[in-house]
């Protein structure tokens, strides 16, 4: 057994399955995980949602229509993310993202919270589906193989609520910047990871370094308590 196994090492990711900046993350949040599976075995990845937006039957107001479609936009011109703004025409948008997030905990239930964000982020952002509606979380439901009526009965349930408003206070006790964020906890003590969107790589040197100080300073303590101990 590796040194690094023998604390309890996570890394992180902080999303809302409807935030757009998480989708123009998306392709460096892959290569960042695949690198840390393939290299950092020991450390565990935990997805948790931060929850942009409660739960809302009114209209967006055109004022932040326009924000949202300005950030997508900058998203487009920074990070070259595909968008679909027939969205704009299509549907009837409502700065509500809690039912989305209530879908990423279902799924999470199955083992299947990545397919059910990324099912979530396609519909909104290339399908120009609106998944605060739940007929659109539902279809998504059906589509990654969970069971829609049983997915809807929790959707609207009060124990899924409440395990997400629980995550949600949860993960803002995390030291996080907004989403996506991440933090690498080693024993429990956490640290904001700084998040690159073009260069994976940085982030994954700073966990390894982070990881590789902690263990040193660790293993120093080991020695230094054993020689403590023979000199008494």
């Amino acid at each position: 057994m590796s040194q690094q196994s023998k604390v309890n090492i996570q890394v992180s990711y902080i999303y809302d399955p409807m935030c757009s900046w998480c989708w123009g993350y998306r392709p460096s949040w892959l290569a960042l995980q695949q690198a840390i599976h393939e290299q950092l075995p020991d450390v565990h990845i935990n997805y948790s949602l931060g929850g942009l937006a409660p739960d809302s039957d009114q209209p967006m107001s055109l004022h932040t229509q326009e924000v949202l479609k300005h950030g997508w936009k900058r998203i487009a011109n920074q990070l070259g993310t595909k968008f679909n703004f027939d969205y704009w025409e299509k549907c009837k948008p409502r700065r509500s993202t809690y039912p989305a997030c209530r879908a990423c905990l279902i799924a999470r239930e199955s083992g299947l919270e990545e397919q059910m964000i990324v099912a979530i982020q396609e519909a909104y952002y290339l399908n120009a589906k609106n998944p605060s509606d739940d007929d659109t979380l539902i279809a998504l439901a059906k589509k990654i193989g969970l069971d829609e009526i049983a997915f809807s009965k929790q959707l609207s349930s009060p124990e899924i609520q409440q395990q997400l408003l629980s995550e949600i206070q949860q993960t803002h006790t995390l030291p996080i910047n907004g989403f996506p964020s991440l933090v690498l906890s080693i024993d429990g003590r956490h640290q904001r990871i700084q998040l690159s969107y073009l260069h994976w790589e940085k982030s994954f040197e700073q966990i390894q370094k982070i990881i590789n100080l902690k263990l040193r300073k660790g293993y120093l303590g080991v020695i230094m308590r054993a020689l403590h101990y023979k000199s008494h």
